[in-house]
């Protein structure tokens, strides 16, 4: 059979599953891609539209009656967190609840994060992940929540980092952080579903291997075309746990779920399944 896939277009998804997707591997599932954005994917996902999803671990609390995680194709990590940016260095505690955070969705683990940094729920304005930095830069907004290239361009526009949410949570949990994972609906079996995980990681060592081979489906779908920072950005969240979450990784989606929970930002019922 044909599976249904969706991944954003960002350089570390496409990396990893530019092979897959374009056929470069003998006897591996057939894939039929729809790229968009993480928050529409997150989206898509609450419609069960895809076999096979790209989602933000922000917003598996609420899928996990029609979907199970792959251990295979996610985003986690040490030194890649969500940062929050403003037109100057000031500390997040200093923003009070006038303030207006642009985010990139509500379902995101970047405002996850953010909620859980804060202790509260801020003033938000969801935009696009890449027009956040052309709004905090403009006055539109107090603050910006930045993901993506943006981490990569932000000083670009004259913006300051004030919260570098990856070392607040490494530093708070000794834990590496979760962004995104490849979720896999529950209607297919696990043997099937190990076999396209595998499939995944062949992907991803294809990339690794043979990167001229892929690296123009990457190039053509990147937001930022610059080349230094499109292989920054697979450099960072392209790593171990993108072959397979592992302990270290499981742990840290369950310590997320459950302090997310406790601070009652998603259903404190919510456990994670992995497969």
């Amino acid at each position: 059979m044909t599976y249904s896939l969706a991944y954003s277009p960002c350089p570390n998804d496409t990396y990893i599953f530019a092979a897959l997707t374009n056929g470069l591997l003998p006897g591996a599932p057939s894939v039929s891609v729809a790229l968009d954005d993480v928050e529409a994917l997150n989206r898509a996902a609450r419609e069960g539209r895809h076999e096979l999803t790209k989602v933000s671990y922000g917003a598996i609390p609420y899928l996990l009656e029609s979907y199970r995680i792959l251990r295979a194709g996610g985003a986690l990590g040490r030194g890649c967190g969500p940062l929050v940016v403003a037109k100057s260095a000031r500390d997040l505690a200093s923003f009070g609840d006038e303030a207006t955070f642009a985010i990139p969705g509500r379902m995101t683990t970047a405002y996850l994060l953010l909620r859980l940094a804060l202790g509260r729920e801020p003033k938000v304005k969801v935009l696009r992940f890449d027009a956040i930095v052309a709004a905090v830069a403009a006055g539109e907004v107090d603050a910006g929540l930045i993901i993506h290239e943006s981490r990569f361009t932000y000083a670009n526009a004259g913006l300051a980092c004030v919260t570098d949410l990856g070392d607040w949570w490494e530093s708070a949990t000794g834990n590496p952080i979760p962004l995104g994972a490849i979720l896999i609906r529950r209607d297919i079996d696990d043997d099937a579903a190990r076999g396209i995980a595998a499939a995944i990681r062949q992907s991803l060592h294809f990339a690794r291997t043979r990167e001229p081979e892929i690296i123009d489906y990457v190039r053509a779908h990147a937001f930022e075309m610059d080349d230094a920072v499109m292989r920054s950005h697979i450099g960072l969240y392209v790593n171990e746990y993108s072959d397979d979450v592992g302990a270290a990784g499981i742990a840290a989606v369950n310590d997320l779920f459950a302090r997310a929970g406790a601070a009652a930002l998603i259903p404190p019922t919510a456990k994670p399944a992995f497969v």
